[in-house]
């Protein structure tokens, strides 16, 4: 190689003429060695505006079980307007929508209760702020097997008395519940404690969110917990109403007595809506990134759809639609990016109306 180099050294000396053509050749060789490389170059930095352009057109929506066929209908028809829209819309429970929601790796969060003070924290540690809007009503049904013929109302009391931390692995029988009940085996069915369900029953029964005895059967799925309880004679669980109305042929639905010592059911749903069953009703909401309103517009539009359009498929998503002024309300709400939770210290059983 060394010998190769100087024999073309001493022809460079003696050739201007070889000298001139060596830089052409030179030249050329860099430019073909090059030359890939800067359209690579360029070919990955238009990949890289094209992906985060592509990011900019998708909206992620995560949360709660609970309000999910609302979210996947409203974004089935708004894809119907948009074809080109693209929209994920799935469930990991409240508890674990909000984490993703704080962390930034979602737009919106779909919740069966309202944001919690730990969860707004964690949100303003990432610099996330995000619009409250309440979407729908729900009720949570207390339900039993269909050939249990005894219990056709339970008190808030009863219904500690079954679901308390204290009661864990000693209540285990009907009739300690009730001594009118049989001395029967009772065995318990309800959400895990990731879910928005769990939160608002342990809140409203045990005064205490996550509260609650854990020897039972639980799951993220409810449709799993109303299979379980409809197949088992000594059951008792409670579940989102839109799971009971789905399977209502096959379960009964327990009234639970209200705080004026009425025993009242969330079916039919318009004892929602008027807080007559209470304190088992509940707001649906979805929380809206700040972060995503401000730089995807896609985002933006999609809620406004949402919020104009979510009414039609409330009651056939199996929940409660608000009132006309409640919508209202919530639509200025979204226009004026208002930021925070006026739900953050909502009480059990408190109608949407005292916060909005």
């Amino acid at each position: 190689m060394k010998s190769f180099a100087r024999v073309l050294c001493n022809h460079i000396l003696l050739n201007k003429k070889v000298q001139l053509n060596m830089k052409m050749l030179f030249d050329s060789q860099l430019k073909g060695l090059f030359l890939p490389i800067i359209l690579m170059l360029v070919a990955c930095g238009t990949s890289a505006c094209s992906g985060a352009e592509e990011k900019k057109q998708q909206i992620s929506i995560d949360g709660g079980t609970v309000g999910y066929p609302l979210h996947q209908a409203v974004a089935e028809e708004y894809k119907k307007v948009k074809p080109d829209a693209q929209i994920s819309v799935a469930f990991s429970g409240t508890g674990g929508g909000m984490s993703k929601f704080c962390s930034g790796q979602i737009d919106i969060a779909g919740a069966s209760r309202a944001i919690k003070k730990e969860e707004i924290a964690n949100c303003k540690k990432k610099g996330i702020d995000f619009v409250e809007l309440p979407v729908a009503l729900d009720g949570i049904a207390v339900i039993t097997n269909k050939k249990n013929n005894f219990v056709t109302c339970m008190s808030i009391a009863e219904l500690n008395k079954v679901w308390s931390p204290k009661s864990n692995n000693k209540v285990k029988n009907w009739n300690q519940v009730n001594a009118k009940f049989p001395n029967e085996k009772l065995t318990l069915y309800a959400p895990s404690s990731d879910t928005g369900t769990f939160d608002y029953f342990t809140q409203a029964i045990n005064k205490k969110s996550k509260a609650s005895r854990t020897d039972y059967t639980s799951t993220q799925n409810q449709n799993v917990l109303v299979q379980g309880i409809s197949g088992d004679e000594s059951a008792l669980g409670y579940v989102g109403i839109s799971y009971y109305l789905a399977k209502k042929d096959q379960l009964n639905l327990i009234a639970v007595e209200t705080p004026k010592g009425n025993c009242e059911t969330p079916d039919p749903p318009s004892k929602i809506a008027t807080n007559t069953y209470t304190p088992l009703s509940r707001p649906l909401f979805i929380y809206v990134s700040q972060k995503s309103l401000d730089s995807k517009p896609v985002v933006r539009e999609f809620v406004n759809f949402y919020l104009d359009n979510s009414k039609k498929w409330v009651e056939q998503s199996g929940y409660v639609e608000l009132t006309d002024d409640a919508y209202a309300k919530i639509k200025q709400r979204f226009t004026a990016d208002k930021t925070g939770s006026d739900f953050k210290d909502a009480k059990p059983g408190q109608p949407i109306t005292k916060y909005l």
